[in-house]
């Protein structure tokens, strides 16, 4: 199937897109200091992932990292709304009306557009309550269409997963399963206390533990797309 061989394509691509983009922001932020005209923009030593002492659009920004990230970022959006509609089409060359499919296109195609928008206003500063908070539901918008999306597009293979013994390693769907189901618990635990505005709750500061998550969970999304890079054999 030509459209099995295209997601394996696109699929590695959604992976390493972001993933070199958003790393090599942190490594310009944080060794070459002289790239920034305005020296407030620097971080000197983090490694976010563990310590997260900076977010994910504190490193992509200021300029010139903006310049990569945003490209890379609508490129992104462009691949993933190519990788939901031809998941439509396997899907539909195995099962034609099964009941997920407008829902794993409308969502998958909703996260693409909410990363967009996300990508568009980074970097535009108002000093506005409502601003603040439409950037914030935008971003919280991308994660929670995207795990939809994931979760119903794995439900739905593992539904006819008998019909796919000749084209997939069932491994990496049980793998893909896991995945999805971790980054289910961890949103349901996490976005209330992420969303809340400010970094104190309770007396505990949190802005480290949003930044160590937000690096950590958006490298648990993409690696969905790493393991359907796997998980299609080649034809």
């Amino acid at each position: 199937m030509d459209q099995i061989n295209k997601v394996k394509s696109i699929s590695i691509w959604i992976f390493i897109v972001p993933f070199i983009s958003i790393n090599t922001c942190l490594i310009l932020i944080t060794q070459f200091h002289d790239l920034f005209p305005n020296k407030e923009d620097v971080i000197l030593s983090t490694f976010p992932y563990l310590d997260g002492g900076a977010s994910i659009s504190r490193t992509a920004r200021p300029y010139p990292t903006w310049l990569i990230f945003k490209p890379a970022m609508f490129l992104t959006s462009y691949l993933l709304i190519k990788y939901w509609l031809l998941n439509k089409d396997i899907i539909q060359s195995f099962s034609a009306n099964h009941k997920y499919i407008n829902k794993i296109v409308f969502f998958g195609i909703s996260s693409a557009i909410a990363l967009t928008v996300h990508s568009i206003f980074l970097g535009i500063k108002f000093d506005n309550d409502l601003y603040k908070l439409f950037r914030r539901v935008i971003m919280l918008s991308f994660i929670i269409f995207e795990i939809v999306a994931q979760a119903y597009l794995v439900a739905t293979f593992y539904s006819f997963r008998n019909k796919l013994n000749r084209y997939i390693n069932i491994k990496f769907l049980n793998f893909k399963i896991i995945l999805v189901s971790i980054l289910i618990i961890v949103a349901i635990v996490c976005i209330p206390i992420v969303s809340l505005p400010g970094n104190n709750f309770m007396g505990l500061n949190l802005k480290f533990l949003k930044h160590a998550l937000e690096w950590d969970y958006f490298l648990g999304v993409i690696s969905f797309y790493l393991l359907t890079f796997f998980m299609w054999k080649k034809n």
